[in-house]
C-alpha cells in the first residue's frame, strides 16, 4: 500500500479543467434536462458512449467527465455525451439509462447513486447490446461489465484515518460527513475506516461518535457540519470522504469558533481546498487525479465494445497516455494511488 505525499511538478489536465469541464456544465445540463440524447445505435460502425454521473454540476464530477470526454475522443468513439440528474438520489439515474438503451448507445459509463436501484435498467441495456462500465461508485457487479475504481478502497480509508489521527493527536471524538447513504464508494470507505479504528491499537483512543450525510449537496453538507459541532461539543475531528462535503465543512469551520480547534480531513479537490489550507482551516487531505478516472473508463468501454476484452480477471487493455491496465478480481480496474495535499504541495496541482 502506498500513497503520494511528496512534491512534484505542477500537474494540469491537458486542457480538461479549463475548457472541457466548463463546456460540460452547459452541455450536461441541456442533455440532462432532455432525459437523454440521440447517441445513435452505432449500426453504421461508429460507436457511441454516454457518461451518466451521480449528478451534474458537481465540481469533482466536472473534472472526471472532462477526462472521460478526452478519453472518448482519444479512444476513437464517434460521439460522446453526458446526461444525468441534478440530484444524487437513488432512482434518479434510471430514466437516463432507459433513454440511452432506446437510443442504442454502445457504451454506458455510470457512477451509481445506488448499487441496486440502477440494475434492472442496466440489465435491459446490456440485453440490447450495450457495454456497461461503472466508475467512481460501483453498481452491483452482476449488472456491469467493468468497474473503474479510483484506488484500492482500503487504501482510501487508511490514509484518511492516518491523517485524522495525526491531526487530533491520536485521541478524541471524531465524526464522518459522507455523501449519500447509499453511495457504494462512500460506504465501502466508511466500512474500512470503522474496521481500522476498531482493530488497530494505534487508534484505541479515537472514538467515532457520528455519521451524517450531506447528499453531495453544498448547503445540506454545510448544515450537517454545523449540526455535528452543536451535537458533539467535544468533537476533535471530522472526516469527509466527499469533495462536496469537505469543501462545505471547511467553509463552515473557517469562519467559526472551531477553526484551529476541530481538525478536518477527507477527500477534496486542490483548487477548492487551497484557500482553506492557506488559512489554516485544513492541514492535509487526500484525493487521486479525477480526470484519469474518466479517461480510463472511456478506454475500457472501447475495449469492451471492440471485443478486445470481456471484463474477465487478467484481461488487459491500453488506456492511451496512461498505458496498459489490467482487470482485477470482480471486474475491477484500479487507476492509481491517492495523493496527500498540504501547504507544501497544493500549489503544484491544478484541478
Amino acid at each position: 500500500m502506498q500513497w503520494i505525499r511528496t512534491r512534484s511538478g505542477r500537474r494540469r489536465l491537458s486542457g480538461i479543467a479549463a475548457l472541457t469541464g466548463i463546456a460540460l456544465i452547459a452541455t450536461g445540463c441541456a442533455a440532462g434536462a432532455s432525459g437523454g440524447g440521440d447517441g445513435g445505435s452505432g449500426a453504421d460502425g461508429e460507436q457511441t458512449i454516454t457518461f451518466i454521473p451521480k449528478q451534474l454540476n458537481n465540481p469533482y464530477t466536472d473534472v472526471v467527465l472532462g477526462g472521460g470526454e478526452e478519453g472518448a475522443t482519444a479512444a476513437g468513439f464517434a460521439d460522446s455525451q453526458v446526461v444525468g440528474p441534478l440530484d444524487a438520489s437513488a432512482s434518479s439515474q434510471v430514466s437516463f439509462i432507459n433513454a440511452e438503451t432506446q437510443a442504442g448507445t454502445n457504451v454506458i459509463v455510470i457512477a451509481a447513486n445506488d448499487p441496486d436501484a440502477v440494475c434492472p435498467a442496466l440489465e435491459e441495456a446490456r440485453s440490447g447490446g450495450a457495454k456497461i462500465v461503472a466508475f467512481d461508485s460501483d453498481t452491483n457487479p452482476d449488472c456491469r461489465d467493468l468497474f473503474i475504481s479510483q484506488v484500492v478502497a482500503k487504501d482510501v480509508a487508511l490514509i484518511q484515518v492516518e491523517l485524522i489521527a495525526e491531526q487530533i493527536g491520536g485521541s478524541g471524538e471524531i465524526a464522518i460527513l459522507s455523501a449519500t447513504a447509499n453511495a457504494t464508494n462512500q460506504n465501502e470507505w466508511i466500512k474500512y475506516i470503522e474496521e481500522e479504528l476498531e482493530s488497530n491499537p494505534d487508534y484505541a483512543d479515537i472514538t467515532l461518535v457520528a455519521k451524517v450525510y450531506g447528499d453531495d449537496d453544498d448547503t445540506k453538507s454545510f448544515q450537517e457540519a454545523q449540526g455535528l459541532l452543536q451535537a458533539h461539543p467535544n468533537l476533535k475531528g471530522i472526516i469527509s470522504p466527499t469533495t462536496v462535503g469537505i469543501a462545505a465543512t471547511a467553509r463552515y469551520l473557517s469562519t467559526s469558533e472551531y477553526k484551529g480547534k476541530v481538525a478536518l480531513t477527507g477527500l477534496g479537490l486542490p483548487n477548492e481546498m487551497r484557500p482553506f489550507v492557506k488559512d489554516g482551516t485544513v492541514s492535509e487531505f487526500a484525493l487521486w487525479d479525477p480526470a484519469q478516472l474518466g479517461y480510463v473508463a472511456a478506454f475500457a468501454g472501447k475495449a469492451l465494445a471492440d471485443g478486445d476484452i470481456t471484463g474477465a480477471e487478467g484481461d488487459t487493455f491500453e488506456a492511451g497516455d496512461l498505458g496498459e491496465r489490467e482487470v482485477g478480481a470482480d471486474g475491477t480496474v484500479i487507476v492509481g494511488p491517492p495523493t496527500v495535499f498540504n501547504t507544501d504541495n497544493i500549489d503544484d496541482y491544478d484541478f
